[in-house]
């Protein structure tokens, strides 16, 4: 049997090992952002300006207790906008995830005002509905094989009927399985059925709006702010020693996997980043994380009598779900399929994806999302009333997403893309809200940057389609 060498079957295969410098490397980065290439540079050199221009007209925009407030401001809608990223990426659009997130913060916080009785703080209709509901979403994932949404839906079966006494992590389990039994509904209706993702969603939007109203009633307000898990949340800090763990962790992991990576596709001979690049950006990102870090440790109590020192839970709790979300899309054949669909949802299909099942899935990941944010959102705040998730919530976390980068016409984005937009309107906010400006005002240069993130997104397919890319 003739022998075929290693350089005859990479080359029969189309392998490309053609090793590139750095100026090179450079060169071609430059050629696909004039290509319409750009992803979330726009947003990134946004978010610079934005911080230069507060930093220089307001004296506190950069002191330590304005930049714990920042991280914590905006991480409820950014956690929303991440599962977004993901129903965004096949051209859909899910409206209802800010009201799917009220309703499992009014859950939350009713679980934890009547002590684990649903039923009571319910009422009997109310309280059948609710499991029936779950039920539903259970049988309607167990139809798409969506087994996570199965599973929830149970568990929150199991949860309502048993009736646990409050429990802040009971709580907030219930809170992740109601909105992931949102999710699989929708993706059933979307998915299944056939019907546009604007005209359910936006349907179930009004429906869950008065869900929240029915759960907690016209002008009721429910605090959650008397647990100490919940009210930590996302107004709680790491102590220092633990915040350098956190450094070590979330930055040397990120180094490691960098390099790692970089080294063994050297090494086997596959096109990889020239590595004076590749050690450049870990270095940037370790010594920006460390000097963060070094800032949070510090006290940044106004009062001697308390320290108030380390960085933020929200912090570890985005970054958890960052580096999920960006393994998901990027290292599995899951996150293929999506950027696939999202590409040519037809072409998936002769390709023998499974489109259906994936189309419901990202809503059920997009509820998820929104149930954690509604949990992080709701410690912030302290309650939980009726307008929890309206509008301004929604609009924020899609706002976010494609002010990152990520488009809105499907197969482009990831989910670092909302933490860059969510980082972005949560300056905006923060740096208006100290200039004392009105929240007319803030409103009016919050849907100016959504319109131009969106144009720049236009521009640039436009561009793409043009050079062929």
């Amino acid at each position: 049997m003739t022998q075929v060498s290693a350089e005859t079957a990479v080359a029969d295969f189309g392998i490309d090992t053609t090793t590139v410098s750095t100026a090179e490397a450079v060169r071609a980065y430059l050629a696909r952002v004039r290509g319409g290439e750009i992803g979330s540079l726009p947003a990134l050199l946004g978010l610079v300006v934005l911080i230069v221009l507060f930093s220089a007209l307001s004296d506190v925009f950069f002191s330590l207790n304005n930049i714990a407030n920042l991280l914590a401001q905006g991480a409820g809608q950014t956690i929303i906008a991440m599962g977004i990223v993901y129903v965004l990426l096949l051209g859909e659009i899910d409206l209802s995830a800010g009201t799917a997130s009220g309703v499992a913060g009014a859950v939350l916080a009713i679980h934890y005002v009547d002590n684990g009785n649903l039923l009571s703080g319910m009422g009997n209709t109310v309280f059948f509905v609710f499991n029936g509901l779950l039920v539903l979403a259970a049988v309607l994932a167990g139809l798409l094989r969506i087994w996570p949404g199965v599973v929830m839906a149970l568990l929150g079966v199991a949860i309502t009927l048993v009736g646990f006494h409050a429990n802040p992590w009971i709580e907030m389990l219930l809170a992740v399985c109601v909105g992931t039994a949102i999710g699989s509904i929708t993706g059933f209706l979307i998915a299944r059925i056939g019907m546009p993702s604007f005209v359910v969603t936006l349907a179930l939007f009004l429906a869950w709006q008065g869900a929240i109203l029915q759960l907690i009633g016209e002008g009721g307000v429910l605090g959650i702010s008397s647990s100490p898990v919940l009210n930590a949340v996302a107004n709680g800090n790491l102590s220092v020693p633990w915040s350098w763990v956190l450094f070590v962790v979330a930055a040397g992991g990120y180094a490691a996997v960098a390099l790692i990576g970089h080294f063994r596709r050297q090494a086997k001979g596959l096109v990889t980043s020239p590595t004076p690049l590749v050690v450049g950006r870990v270095v940037a990102v370790l010594v920006l994380a460390a000097v963060a870090t070094a800032f949070l440790s510090v006290d940044r109590s106004p009062s001697k009598l308390i320290e108030i020192s380390g960085v933020p839970y929200v912090v570890p709790i985005v970054l958890a779900l960052l580096a999920v979300g960006t393994y998901v899309l990027q290292r599995t054949t899951y996150g293929r399929h999506l950027y696939a669909i999202g590409g040519n949802a037809e072409a998936a299909r002769r390709a023998g994806i499974n489109v259906t099942q994936l189309r419901a899935s990202v809503f059920v990941i997009s509820s998820g999302c929104a149930a954690i944010g509604a949990i992080v959102y709701s410690s912030k705040v302290g309650s939980v009333d009726p307008q929890a998730g309206g509008l301004n919530t929604l609009l924020f976390a899609v706002g976010a997403a494609v002010i990152g980068g990520t488009s809105l016409f499907g197969g482009k984005g990831r989910v670092a893309d909302a933490v860059i937009g969510g980082a972005v309107l949560a300056v905006v906010s923060n740096g208006l809200g100290l200039l004392r400006q009105p929240a007319a005002v803030v409103s009016i240069v919050t849907g100016l940057v959504l319109l131009l993130a969106a144009t720049v997104d236009a521009l640039s397919r436009r561009r793409a389609r043009a050079t062929g890319r």
